[in-house]
């Protein structure tokens, strides 16, 4: 079945609401899914085929871009994976140190090799380069990927020219953008509609006190935007590392200690606002001077998931304007108080 089939079955069944801009991109679904049906031609004097140009969907958060990769990826019938970026950097991560271990001289190699042998099609969600590790391997392993006939599909919330914008040493990073522009189709999904937000529309977000209650009530958010489906993600953030113990789908679910109660500070913040579009950060205590240091880095998670326009879900032990009451950072956190009640609203973000 062809891609706008799929998508106008969906729409007739009421799974999803007919837009224009994600119609505009089913020729380009159409022409991966197509192409990738089609066997794949070797043998000793047989012309290579030219290679299939792989997908590079970037726009606004909660327009239906993870969606569209769910029909595609449905929908093609070759060996596929399908990973959000951070969590397949982490694996990628992961398997480099082993190939390492066994003591080869180039640990990207055989990742690569792994990966081709293994599928013809990969899916990433939310691709973003944060951490200057990444934005060196990233390039030599996509390269190696697209030489062995892989094709990609991407998600991003940025153009490829603004990837890794002001990163360490960017410069370093710019060929892989011109290999992103050469062999993936850059195609924006400029949909006025915000369907994330919708979800979450009409909806608290702020939950308090923090009790069985405020649990059930995040149980249910956190249902109805992942499914239930979850794993961990860990971030490499200037070799600390940064655990969000349940995620799926640019949504993450942590407790207060997770990430106020360890060393982490704006880097590691900044790492996770570019990694999540929705944050459930659960059981925030009162803070004083009895819990100064994790107050402050309270502080400066709020100001960057504020700045990164993430949707924030809490609970927390009262309401934003009584959880720092005594101590030194009484007055600053009054600004905290008050974005805590601008991101509750429905059109926040």
């Amino acid at each position: 079945m062809m891609m706008q089939e799929i998508y106008s079955a969906a729409v007739a069944e009421g799974r999803l609401h007919a837009d224009a801009a994600q119609v505009a991109v089913m020729p380009e679904l159409e022409r991966v899914r197509a192409a990738l049906a089609e066997p794949v031609k070797r043998g000793l004097f047989r012309k290579a085929p030219p290679p299939i140009k792989g997908l590079y969907m970037w726009g606004g958060v909660g327009r239906g871009k993870s969606m569209l990769m769910d029909l595609l990826f449905e929908a093609v019938d070759a060996p596929k994976q399908r990973r959000h970026f951070h969590a397949f950097m982490q694996w990628v991560h992961n398997e480099m140190n082993a190939a390492r271990k066994l003591g080869v001289d180039d640990a990207i190699a055989p990742v690569a090799a792994t990966l081709a042998a293994e599928v013809r099609f990969l899916a990433f969600d939310e691709m973003q380069i944060t951490d200057i590790t990444d934005a060196m391997i990233v390039g030599r392993l996509f390269e190696a990927l697209f030489a062995a006939g892989v094709v990609i599909v991407t998600t991003s919330n940025r153009h490829p020219d603004a990837l890794y914008k002001d990163g360490l040493n960017r410069a370093l990073f710019l060929p892989f953008i011109d290999l992103i522009k050469e062999r993936l189709v850059v195609h924006e999904l400029a949909s006025e509609t915000d369907y994330r937000q919708g979800r979450l529309a009409g909806t608290p977000t702020y939950f308090t006190p923090a009790g069985a209650e405020a649990r059930g009530a995040i149980d249910a958010a956190w249902e109805g935007l992942t499914g239930g489906q979850s794993t961990s993600l860990t971030l490499h953030v200037k070799g600390r590392e940064v655990v969000i113990p349940h995620f799926h789908n640019g949504v993450g679910r942590v407790g207060f200690f997770d990430l106020c109660g360890k060393p982490l500070g704006a880097a590691d913040y900044l790492a996770l606002a570019e990694a999540v579009r929705v944050l459930i950060v659960e059981d925030i205590p009162r803070l004083s001077r009895q819990n100064f240091n994790e107050a402050k880095r309270f502080v400066t998670l709020i100001d960057t998931l504020y700045e990164g326009k993430v949707r924030l879900i809490c609970s927390a032990a009262a309401v934003p304007e009584m959880l720092y009451v005594e101590g030194e950072g009484t007055f600053e956190f009054e600004r905290t108080a008050s974005r805590l009640r601008e991101m509750q609203a429905d059109d926040w973000g």
